[in-house]
């Protein structure tokens, strides 16, 4: 989607909700150009003239073989550099449908998957430690968050 030097990558994001209120995320495998050995969520990035909603859905499938069902609200729009590319992403915090106890992961990009309750978000304190980024923690914080307020309230697409 990069046209110029400028120009920022559009991202999207996934913070897949189960019905108990955890957020699942991957383990980018050790042979990542970025951010390789960490947590993650589901995402990646736009392509041109593809509409990010269109993106976030395919980089579900893509990525955990699920089927995006509702979007509840965006709970991130930041911008972020990386091999010196900026990057514009924004993360939303979704539903699926799919078998949620088996994602179909893509197993030379990611080698394990979690589901993370709000309680258990010091597991991303790892990534932390590897990448120099509180990134991934603070939108699952701010998934969990966004998931507290609203609970027993009518979901709503952003």
């Amino acid at each position: 989607m990069v046209s110029s030097s400028n120009e920022p990558r559009r991202v999207v994001g996934a913070l897949i909700r189960d019905p108990c209120d955890r957020i699942f995320v991957q383990r980018r495998s050790a042979g990542r150009r970025l951010f390789p050995g960490c947590w993650d969520i589901v995402g990646g990035a736009v392509e041109q003239g593809e509409p990010l909603l269109e993106a976030l859905r395919r980089e579900i499938a893509e990525e955990t073989g699920w089927r995006l069902r509702h979007v509840l609200a965006r709970v991130a729009h930041e911008e972020w550099t990386a091999d010196g590319l900026r990057h514009i992403e924004s993360d939303y915090v979704v539903e699926v449908d799919g078998d949620l106890s088996s994602p179909e992961l893509e197993r030379d990009k990611h080698t394990e998957f979690t589901w993370i309750t709000a309680d258990g978000v010091t597991l991303l304190d790892e990534s932390t430690r590897l990448s120099g980024s509180t990134f991934i923690k603070d939108v699952v914080t701010a998934a969990h968050t966004w998931l507290a307020g609203d609970s027993g309230k009518e979901h709503r697409a952003p």
